[in-house]
């Protein structure tokens, strides 16, 4: 469900208030998790959450540890 992609994505965005959303069961990153077209996704984690966890630059292992984390906690969630 989320790869290690998905959270190099939001590690590269430009924008600080960047996430990582479920949006109809399939991960994705959005600029503003509060737009319009972000209604009803669940929200998963922020760029700046992620960077606080892993540093300004993650290593592809830690990234990949990230990925399979997030995983495991939305399909635990049902989502």
């Amino acid at each position: 469900m989320i790869d290690e992609g998905h959270v190099r994505e939001l590690c590269d965005a430009a924008n600080d208030e960047a996430a990582l959303v479920l949006l109809e069961g399939r991960a994705r990153v959005v600029d503003q998790p509060s737009d319009e077209e972000s209604q009803g996704a669940l929200l998963v984690i922020t760029k700046r959450d992620l960077v606080e966890r892993l540093g300004p630059d993650p290593s592809d292992q830690a990234l990949h540890d990230v990925a399979g984390t997030l995983s495991d906690t939305v399909g635990k969630l049902g989502a």
